[in-house]
């Protein structure tokens, strides 16, 4: 992990992703019905709770709206949920007013265009593996994992690290 991720991670007060091809492997599953489904990595779910126990508050901020992601984040205890919302940039800014945060304090997981705005404005603006080319050039850091495969935990935990809280973190389960 570079030194300069772990500065950037240090001031991290909000952590920020996307959902589709973040949060999940970016596929779209619609039933005969009309209805969707999204599958979730467990290890992601895992490491975001991690990351809020260290006192770093989380958001979600998806350009699609869907029930299983309003589900996903209130089975997490996610407290800041926009969905429908194609420019991140402007539900960033209302969300930094309401939490008196500036643009260095926010890390962000993304994955594609509607991303890159975020990506990079914030202090840590990290891509997914199998983001896109044009995403990942203008990032901070690219996971090793890929998006909805555990990149999200890998991201939780470069903050917990850079904060000194992922041995403490980890060592709660011992």
């Amino acid at each position: 992990m570079s030194q300069d991720l772990l500065q950037r991670g240090k001031a991290i007060k909000l952590a920020v992703f996307d959902v589709d091809g973040v949060l999940t492997d970016g596929r779209l599953y619609f039933l005969e019905d009309g209805s969707e489904f999204k599958t979730f990595n467990t290890l992601d779910g895992q490491g975001i709770k991690m990351l809020m126990a260290s006192g770093v508050t989380t958001a979600i901020i998806s350009g699609r709206k869907t029930p299983v992601v309003e589900r996903r984040a209130k089975n997490l205890g996610i407290p800041h949920l926009y969905q429908g919302r194609e420019d991140k940039l402007v539900v960033l800014d209302e969300l930094l007013g309401q939490l008196n945060l500036s643009y260095e304090q926010v890390a962000y997981l993304g994955d594609d265009l509607p991303d890159l705005p975020v990506i990079r404005r914030v202090g840590l603006g990290m891509a997914v593996a199998n983001a896109a080319a044009f995403v990942r050039e203008h990032a901070h850091g690219i996971t090793k994992a890929r998006g909805g495969e555990g990149a999200a935990r890998e991201f939780c935990e470069l903050i917990l690290q850079a904060q000194g809280n992922l041995d403490a973190a980890n060592a709660h389960y011992l």
